[in-house]
């Protein structure tokens, strides 16, 4: 498996030679200062591929391409984004990318209810809690109608909740509720969450998978032609937040989206701790039946303390089995290799990591401290030299059957 490792550009606090000292020869990136779904320049596009060049290093994956709303919404300004889109997809292949990770989450990106939730041993961990998020959605941001998405236990849970808050832990819940909001370069308030959030009113689950097979069918085609693979990250956390459907979260919806816009270059960033993060997600079966359409995977884990309520686990300790995950996507590069696909190697990183040690004395995206993804990699890298030294059939592609 290609080791990588997400560098959010120049001004990201952890520098390109320290990630090379993490033993990471590819990076993930993307031009996160166009980032409100213009199309990237191919001069700003080498630009950051030099930089990494001389760094030693290869930019192997982009994450991501961003979707504009309208595109999820299928609103007439949508046909300029589109174009946007397909533009900057044939721009970074010239630049000689061949993976773009993206993903369809409406409104709101990645969400947390705690990015600094201390663990007994190891730090602390980013933390989604359903009671909390509850609480903020209905008694601080109040969005209209609000109750009608939960039932009547749950309103009196998050009542409870909010009541038993201080105004600096209520401060602190909506802080990271709207650092998951997408990133494009300006800051998020409550009046603008609420101005998202409306966009999206009515929205039904069917409309919103109809407007990404809609995209999908118009830029896909475009990918097989340029040679370049995209592969959709899961909703995270995998279930409806606002309101707002989410259609990317199950083995049913990847079907869907699968069989929507039926090409190999139509594909899937395996997220462990986004599917990982319901239990009725049975990781292991998805991986084996989507394999040869994953184009890239994020190794991280959940641990799923109750309904609704997950935080960031240790990269090999959590609800997911890591280890048999990666066997698995060992297995599929094996069979990609025996059968000649050029992109027999899986691009993979290391994700959300814990804050250790001195990582909390450094300004860094939450999730992304540098100590705590450097110990994720080493131990994910420890599984894959131990399953090759296991089953040397995985590492050369042998003439030994894949068990």
């Amino acid at each position: 498996m290609k080791e990588t490792w997400r560098w959010f550009g120049p001004h990201d606090p952890i520098p390109l030679n320290h990630i090379r000292q993490a033993g990471a020869t590819g990076i993930v990136s993307a031009l996160h200062h166009l980032y409100r779904g213009e199309a990237w320049p191919l001069d700003e596009v080498l630009k950051r591929k030099d930089a990494i060049l001389a760094a030693g290093l290869e930019w192997s994956v982009v994450e991501s391409i961003p979707v504009h709303y309208s595109i999820k919404l299928r609103t007439r300004a949508c046909r300029q984004f589109i174009a946007a889109w397909k533009d900057t997809l044939a721009t970074v292949t010239k630049a000689g990318m061949r993976v773009i990770c993206y993903n369809f989450m409406p409104a709101v990106d990645w969400t947390r209810t705690d990015l600094q939730w201390l663990l007994p041993t190891t730090g602390f961990a980013l933390r989604f809690d359903g009671v909390d998020f509850a609480a903020y959605d209905l008694f601080i941001l109040h969005r209209e109608n609000a109750e009608a998405d939960y039932s009547e236990g749950q309103v009196r849970k998050a009542h409870e909740r909010f009541k038993s808050m201080s105004e600096a832990l209520r401060a602190s819940l909506e802080h990271a509720i709207l650092t998951g909001l997408p990133w494009a370069g300006v800051s998020y308030d409550r009046e603008a969450l609420r101005r998202l959030i409306a966009e999206y009113r009515g929205v039904t689950i069917g409309e919103l998978r109809n407007n990404l097979i809609a995209f999908l069918r118009e830029v896909v085609p475009v990918a097989q032609e340029v040679g370049v693979r995209i592969a959709i990250h899961p909703d995270d956390p995998p279930l409806p937040l606002f309101g707002i459907p989410r259609v990317v979260s199950t083995a049913d919806d990847v079907r869907a989206i699968f069989a929507g816009c039926d090409m190999m270059e139509n594909g899937l960033t395996f997220c462990v701790g986004s599917f990982g993060a319901r239990a009725d997600n049975d990781l292991l079966a998805m991986v084996r039946e989507f394999a040869p359409r994953i184009h890239f995977a994020h190794l991280r884990q959940v641990m799923r303390e109750a309904e609704g309520i997950f935080h960031e686990a240790e990269h090999l300790h959590g609800s997911s089995d890591m280890v048999g995950l990666i066997r698995a996507l060992l297995e599929e590069e094996t069979k990609r290799r025996r059968s000649g696909r050029a992109d027999h190697e899986i691009p993979m990183r290391p994700d959300h990591g814990h804050l250790l040690a001195d990582d909390g004395d450094k300004k860094s995206y939450p999730g992304y401290s540098y100590v705590g993804r450097l110990k994720g990699l080493a131990e994910l890298r420890g599984v894959v030299q131990g399953l090759q030294y296991a089953m040397p059939e995985l590492m050369s592609g042998g003439s030994k059957g894949v068990r």
